[in-house]
Order: structure tokens, then sequence, then C-alpha cells
């Protein structure tokens, strides 16, 4: 093998490997975020689990820093690709 053709082996490798990785960094963006949003609205949902552990002012807390963690997700996968 040429030195060129392991060059351009190890570029399209690389390209993959930052493909994968964006596809990943929007994927777990967006389940964040959903959970996130899922954990601010909680208690406009009727579920069994606001019966058992009422919502509270951490859950908000808590669902605001999730949405913005899984929108830096997104961004971070938005600048790899």
């Amino acid at each position: 093998m040429s030195l060129k053709t392991n060059e351009e082996y190890e570029q399209r490798r690389t390209r993959q490997v930052s493909k994968i990785r964006a596809v990943l960094d929007y994927a777990m963006g967006i389940l964040i975020v959903g959970i996130g949003l899922f954990l601010v609205f909680r208690s406009s949902f009727n579920i069994k689990l606001n019966k058992i552990y009422p919502p509270d002012v951490f859950d908000k807390v808590y669902g605001v820093l999730t949405i913005l963690y899984g929108c830096w997700r997104l961004y971070r996968g938005y600048k790899k690709k």
C-alpha cells in the first residue's frame, strides 16, 4: 500500500467516525430534551407517578437544566456535521 492510500483511508475513516458521532449527538440530544420537557410539564399530565411522587420545584429546575444540556448536544452534533 502506498502512503497516499493510507492517508485517504484515514481521512475517510475519520469522516465516517465524525458522522456517526454527530448522529449519536442528535439522537441523544432529542432524547434528553424530551426527558427535560417531560420533567418541566409533568404536572399537567394525569399519570400515576404524579400521585406517588408529586411534582415540585426541583423537577422544573432539573428539567430546564436537562433541556439546556440536550440543546448543547444537538448543537454539538450540528457542528460536527
